[in-house]
């Protein structure tokens, strides 16, 4: 199994050279990019399906003449979970990506955005299989140097090239305290002299425990995309081609969830405020993520935060997770731990296909403005069904996926209300409540989106006669509509799969996690049944009204007017207008900007309202601490002559200072 993973990273590797190499013949490497993409994600895609269904776990290790390194790897149940989601987006966004690239293959060559895209993909694979910390390292700066090329496509745009160089510092800001938290955990690892997890393990003593799980927190959640590191996210996605947004929001953004539960099974105890941690930075992500995602009206931003909202949901349901396993209570360790990685799995799949979807809408009307959108579900039926099925998933309605993942969230949080002490019950409150909010706003956003974008009438000519798309992009959000459905029908085999996982990361025994299995597949064999019966009723009620109009004559008319003879586009709901309500109610925690020119006179001539929403952490803690930094540094710039003496006495001082640092170090004698 792991040869056959391996060689599915090599034909990946290989066809991303090769479409370098024939970046003159732009076509040419678009079809060698994509096709080695495919072959490559099916082939790995195989091992990894194997070991999550009960295979069993396969490890090779071969040594690297590298410091600390060895090229270990493992291919476990947790490792083939997200190995799985990185070659099931890999191969569908490479089927995207192929018919969106051909646009551009007059005006740049396309060798090499598939050379950084399937380099990324391989670097995603080797970050959830590595067994070693260098590998882990250069695994995971693989990935992050290969995607900041690709968010960087369009450079030639206005302000593209500041939102890669702010996603490259987060990404390495991030990489910094996971480099400090490997040298951490390696002091233990005796005289092996190897950053391998399996000499790591078992070695950790638990004073060092909550210094790992904090570096891993910081390093791993700004990855992620928890608040408040998550402040490239707005800036990258909407930068980046929508296929690129799709692979790092569905997947990449994944294997930070990933590094935090590798860390969770090498530490030797979970503590109880580590569980309090990750609720609360859940609920602040999940609230106001999709807060101030409703306040957008760029599509892409607007998706960008609710990757956000999601994450801290899945954050939410990790947390409840850990709180089961510090306090005891195991059916809040099952049910928390699956609605966790179960939310995980539903949201790379509806976000990847709502940002394939924002690809098409842009490559068919030439925007991303929703308040320039309209009508194209009657010009894109098929198309608009797909993204309704994304749209109705990420809110959390029955009978989709995310209704799935985010009842078992709710269902872990009631059961912590019940089996808990009453100090912890203010907290499950606060998970109820912020769960609620952010689907409740989510929904707001979300029709936003749809019935904005969708319905009504185009509001520009780009809108009412959109550009033909061809069915490259189109076939991977269908499959990717059809799997938010089939999750949600399907779900009880995939948390028989997901247990495993559990079991591992909650260092618990199977055999215990088996035996209150039925806390989760209990009321979720009732959910599944309730999902079938409002699809069948929801198809014959559509069939009826088939069979009622068959040999009718059906006409349309314009809807009523409210008295205006000549009713236009411009009389109806914007997408701002249409979620005012809801931001004007939350005016006291947003930094809404709004500049009024109200109508004047009783034929005024000009009238405008432009409202714009900034990020509250990004203007109230990184913006003064950037502008404190710099503030600093200035003032050090006469340590900066320019005469190379003083820099080697610079170097000279230096030296001698760590010198006598060690040798203060070493023992008497």
């Amino acid at each position: 199994m792991i040869e056959l993973l391996l060689t599915g990273l090599g034909i990946l590797a290989a066809s991303g050279v090769l479409a370098l190499l024939l970046g003159r013949w732009s076509r040419l490497a678009n079809v060698v990019g994509a096709t080695g993409a495919v072959a490559g994600s099916l082939l790995g895609f195989l091992p990894a399906w194997l070991t999550l269904i009960g295979g069993r776990p396969e490890s090779a290790s071969w040594p690297w003449d590298v410091p600390y390194g060895s090229f270990s790897i493992e291919l476990d149940p947790l490792s083939s979970l997200f190995v799985l989601i990185v070659f099931g987006l890999t191969g569908l966004v490479a089927i995207h990506a192929a018919g969106y690239l051909d646009l551009y293959h007059k005006e740049r060559s396309l060798g090499v955005p598939w050379f950084f895209f399937n380099l990324m993909a391989c670097g995603m694979t080797l970050v959830a299989v590595a067994r070693n910390g260098v590998l882990f390292l250069v695994a995971w700066e693989v990935m992050s140097v290969a995607s900041y090329f690709l968010v960087t496509f369009y450079d030639e745009r206005p302000g593209v090239l500041e939102a890669g160089r702010t996603y490259l510092i987060a990404t390495h800001l991030g990489t910094a305290f996971l480099f400090v938290m490997f040298i951490l955990m390696g002091r233990h690892a005796g005289s092996a002299a190897s950053l391998d997890f399996a000499a790591i393990a078992g070695t950790i003593p638990e004073s060092s425990a909550n210094l790992l799980f904090v570096l891993a927190v910081v390093g791993f959640g700004t990855k992620a995309g928890f608040m408040p590191f998550h402040v490239w996210l707005p800036e990258a996605y909407p930068a980046a081609p929508s296929f690129v947004a799709a692979i790092m929001s569905g997947a990449m953004s994944k294997l930070g969830i990933y590094g935090l539960l590798r860390v969770l099974t090498l530490l030797p105890v979970l503590h109880e405020w580590w569980a309090w941690l990750l609720i609360a930075m859940g609920v602040v992500s999940g609230v106001y993520g999709i807060l101030t995602g409703l306040a957008q009206s760029d599509l892409k931003r607007l998706l960008a935060y609710s990757s956000v909202e999601n994450l801290g949901l899945i954050s939410m349901g990790l947390g409840l997770g850990l709180l089961g396993v510090s306090t005891g209570t195991p059916g809040l360790t099952l049910l928390g731990f699956l609605g966790g990685l179960l939310h995980l799995v539903n949201h790379a799949l509806f976000k990847s296909l709502l940002f394939l979807g924002s690809g098409v809408i842009v490559r068919a009307t030439g925007t991303r403005d929703l308040n320039q959108l309209g009508g194209l579900a009657r010009r894109m039926p098929r198309f608009a069904i797909a993204m309704l099925i994304g749209c109705i998933a990420i809110t959390g309605l029955p009978p989709l996926n995310g209704f799935v993942s985010e009842f078992l969230i709710y269902l872990a949080a009631f059961t912590g209300q019940m089996r808990l002490g009453t100090g912890a019950s203010a907290g499950m409150l606060l998970v109820i409540g912020a769960v609620t909010i952010s689907g409740g706003l989510g929904a707001v956003a979300f029709t936003s989106l749809f019935g904005i974008a969708f319905l009504g009438q185009p509001r520009n000519e780009r809108a009412a006669n959109p550009a033909p798309v061809g069915w490259l992009l189109i076939a991977p959000i269908t499959i990717l509509a059809g799997a938010c459905v089939a999750v949600a029908l399907f779900v009880l085999p995939l948390v028989w799969m997901l247990l495993p996982i559990v079991s591992e990361v909650a260092h618990w025994e199977l055999g215990g996690i088996l035996q209150v299995s039925g806390q989760a597949t209990q009321p979720l064999s009732a959910v599944t049944l309730g999902s079938i019966a409002l699809i069948v009723v929801s198809l014959g009620l559509a069939l009826l009204r088939l069979a009622l109009l068959a040999g009718r004559r059906v006409t349309q008319a314009g809807t009523w007017g409210c008295g205006y003879l000549g009713p236009t586009s411009r009389m109806q709901y914007t997408a701002s207008s249409y979620v005012q309500p809801a931001v004007d109610f939350f005016a006291p925690v947003l930094l809404t900007r709004t500049r009024l020119d109200a109508p004047l006179g009783l034929f005024p001539r000009r009238a405008m309202m432009v409202s714009h929403t900034d990020d509250f952490a990004k203007e109230a803690i990184y913006r003064p601490l950037f502008v404190s930094v710099e503030w600093v540094f200035v003032r050090l710039r006469w340590l900066q002559h320019g005469r190379v003496h003083i820099y080697i006495l610079y170097l000279g001082v230096t030296i001698i200072a760590l010198l006598t640092w060690y040798l203060s170090t070493l023992p008497p004698g």
